[in-house]
């Protein structure tokens, strides 16, 4: 039997023919003061009648007992970090948007482990609670916890995707799956058709998304053939590019920006000119760019996922959104920096 699921306030909504924003004042008695006439009011307390719709608790009583604080929780090591790490950005865009909303950020280091981790019911209590919500972020997770978080209705946004068996959270990412079209466009454009993508051996979620993308658009006619191959950085060599070279390759895409500062030097120490003699694409966006001649790479918008993460975390605090809604945030797409057609 099909599970009916309980109606939102988007269909509420819907029904009374208003915005969420609306249905949201009404529910926390607001309407009046912010102008809604008293007719709209009744229709959309008529709506919520007829849908049967009850308000969520925990985020009705956070509505009315705000603090003004914003946590930041991460299960592995994080803070602090100087401009050159990859959590840097994220964290810009969470403080710029907490700032515009007039809000204070909490870090919560006190979560942390002896081996490093960190737990949010490490001494058998919601640390976060601290906070009227939480933003998390890092690659490690801990599934138990997060469920046990969501089951207590507190308000928080992962920064990437999270998902859980049988569960979803609330997440903003980057179109990791979608950005791999421009890439192979400017890599079939310059008429290369023996391409290396040169991966992690640690596959993790964006990282998996990346490949499948790539694989995807580039099983079209006239699209590149890819060869995946994955090193630890320490094993991309100037002999190993070498040899990619000599087995036909004319570009090779480097997944991360750890991979390409590798490839950086493997290509010098070989005296491989770039673009002329490979073309290179890197998948991230390096923070140490600057450093450098800049080469192709995709424009990960990390500051932007860091701002949409608290305006999500604010709308789902006010019932605006559902517990499991999920943002997708387009990359940037990569230049011809250092591609160039195929000799």
């Amino acid at each position: 039997m099909r599970e009916t699921r309980s109606p939102r306030q988007s269909d509420i909504a819907r029904i009374a023919g208003v915005s969420q924003a609306a249905v949201s004042m009404v529910l926390t008695g607001r309407a009046s003061e912010n102008g809604i006439p008293e007719a709209t009011q009744l229709r959309i307390r008529t709506a919520l009648t007829e849908l049967g719709y009850v308000p969520n608790a925990a985020a009705r009583s956070l509505r009315g007992g705000r603090n003004g604080l914003i946590g930041v929780h991460t299960f592995e090591r994080v803070f602090p970090i100087s401009a050159s790490d990859y959590y840097n950005e994220f964290l810009n865009g969470v403080e710029a948007q907490a700032v515009d909303e007039g809000l204070d950020l909490v870090l919560f280091a006190s979560t942390q482990r002896p081996d490093g981790t960190r737990s949010i019911y490490g001494n058998g209590s919601n640390r976060l609670r601290l906070a009227d919500g939480a933003i998390m972020l890092g690659f490690e997770k801990n599934d138990e916890e997060l469920e046990r978080l969501a089951g207590e209705g507190f308000p928080f946004v992962f920064i990437g995707r999270r998902e859980i068996p049988g569960n979803r959270i609330p997440y903003v990412t980057a179109d990791y799956f979608g950005a791999m079209e421009p890439v192979v466009e400017l890599l079939s454009s310059n008429a290369h058709t023996n391409v290396v993508y040169l991966g992690a051996p640690l596959r993790r979620t964006p990282q998996v998304d990346r490949l499948e993308g790539l694989q995807h658009f580039a099983s079209t006619a006239d699209a590149p053939a890819v060869k995946a191959v994955f090193l630890d950085p320490d094993e991309v060599t100037a002999e190993w590019v070498r040899s990619m070279i000599e087995g036909g390759a004319t570009a090779i895409i480097a997944e991360t920006y750890i991979l390409a500062r590798a490839l950086r030097q493997a290509v010098a120490a070989e005296e491989i000119v770039v673009p002329e003699d490979l073309s290179v694409i890197c998948l991230d966006t390096d923070p140490l760019e600057d450093h450098w001649t800049p080469w192709s790479q995709l424009g990960v918008p990390r500051r932007e996922m860091g701002r949409r993460a608290v305006r999500v975390l604010l709308q789902l605090m006010d019932g605006l959104v559902a517990a499991d809604y999920v943002e997708t945030i387009d990359c940037i797409p990569p230049t011809a920096a250092s591609v160039a057609p195929k000799s």
